[in-house]
């Protein structure tokens, strides 16, 4: 797919999104996932000159335009005063684009967070979109969301500050030179920010190494002793983001001391139908697109998706009604796989089935994950609000209700 430049619109107004079509420079390999601060570059460079107010030592935009980038100006397009001084081709209207769907004073109480000494712990379900958050919030920041430590049961503490270029560290001993540092490390030397994903699943003895770094600001490097680089300090600017799990809270439980180095912030599933429905047809139509298809779900069969995710997440249906709850997650980021999925099918299987028949299997499959006893919990779900529905003449629900026999595979 051949990506190509957005026109702005004939009042001077970028449109929403602010870049290419695709997000990538034509001139660059195709890329399945863009970081945030190349596909938002244009928008990043708009609010840059657009706010000229105070930033923290460090930051690219004030903690305003942060949140701005963040949550989106609402559809108002925006404009440069008339003595910014902003980078060539940054258009001078802009509406920039909403792309966390959640609530603002939790995007405010992250900057402010940040703007300050204490780390941010971003914790939810599984699906809450922690992650993209949390890039969202280093891009708007440094400009960088690549400073990342993924956090595993494999993760070392050398991940976590530095290690060795084992050819030259032979050769002519430790040194500068030889010295690889880590992700966390180059956000103190830049004075940037730098990610710990899913810190619970690191081993206590490796998240023991946060406490003195988030304490003292600084990392030893014993080989280099007595010497400048003995003491790699954090400059201006540095801060760190770490998402945990509420799910794997009991994998590698935090020490309390380091929990007194974060900010807690719980991020929460999307409370509005529309929003979500909205937020899982723009995914899911973004994945097709880089895949080269057309995203061809019917609105209806959408909102059935979203709708059924969202009663047996909460355990109780929109009217209602009780809902047995599955033991397995049913999180957004799963909704956009299976509308992924049902778009995929629609474009490469044209008029082979109506993708409503598929949704019922795609929903087993992701009841099933945890706990094959989840089965039973849908069909439960199936014999109640999908049939009330069906009673009272919705044509989805009815087309649904009928469908149920593919549940008792």
């Amino acid at each position: 797919m051949t990506a190509t430049a957005a026109a702005p619109e004939e009042d001077g107004t970028a449109p929403a999104g602010g870049g290419t079509a695709s997000g990538q420079d034509a001139s660059r390999p195709v890329r399945q996932i863009v970081p945030p601060e190349d596909l938002h570059a244009t928008e990043l460079a708009f609010l840059a000159a657009h706010d000229s107010g105070p930033r923290p030592p460090g930051w690219r935009l004030t903690p305003r335009s942060v949140v701005t980038f963040v949550m989106g100006s609402h559809g108002a397009a925006l404009t440069l005063p008339d003595d910014a001084r902003a980078a060539a081709g940054t258009p001078r209207r802009l509406v920039i684009d909403g792309k966390f769907v959640g609530d603002r004073a939790l995007v405010e109480r992250c900057v402010v967070t940040l703007a300050g000494e204490r780390a941010l712990l971003l914790v939810g379900e599984p699906g809450t979109a922690k992650s993209m958050l949390s890039e969202l919030l280093a891009a708007a920041v440094c400009g960088t969301s690549g400073l990342v430590v993924q956090g595993t049961a494999g993760t070392t503490e050398d991940q976590l500050k530095y290690g060795w270029n084992y050819a030259q560290l032979l050769a002519g001993g430790p040194s500068p030179a030889a010295l690889v540092p880590s992700p966390v490390l180059t956000a103190m030397s830049r004075g940037a920010i730098g990610r710990v994903e899913e810190v619970t699943r690191c081993l206590p003895e490796v998240q023991d190494a946060l406490v003195s770094l988030l304490s003292e600001r600084r990392i030893a490097v014993p080989e280099l002793a007595g010497g400048p680089d003995g003491l790699a300090h954090a400059t201006p600017g540095f801060n760190l983001i770490a998402t945990a799990n509420l799910r794997d809270r009991g994998v590698s439980e935090m020490s309390a001391a380091l929990k007194r180095r974060f900010n807690f912030e719980t991020v929460g599933a999307i409370g509005d139908l529309d929003a979500e429905t909205a937020l899982v047809r723009r995914q899911a139509r973004a994945a097709l697109e880089r895949s080269g298809a057309a995203f061809q779900v019917d609105d209806a069969v959408l909102e059935a998706l979203v709708t059924a995710f969202r009663d047996l997440r909460e355990g109780r249906s929109a009217e209602g009604w009780e809902v047995e709850r599955p033991s397995t997650v049913m999180s957004t980021a799963e909704a956009v796989a299976v509308a992924g999925a049902l778009g995929l099918a629609a474009a490469y299987f044209p008029g082979d089935r109506d993708v409503l028949e598929l949704l019922p299997g795609h929903l087993l499959g992701v009841v099933r994950k945890d706990d094959p006893a989840d089965a039973a919990r849908l069909r439960g779900y199936w014999d109640g609000p999908v049939r009330r529905r069906a009673e009272e003449g919705a044509a989805t629900w009815r087309a649904l209700w009928d469908l149920r026999t593919v549940l008792e595979g």
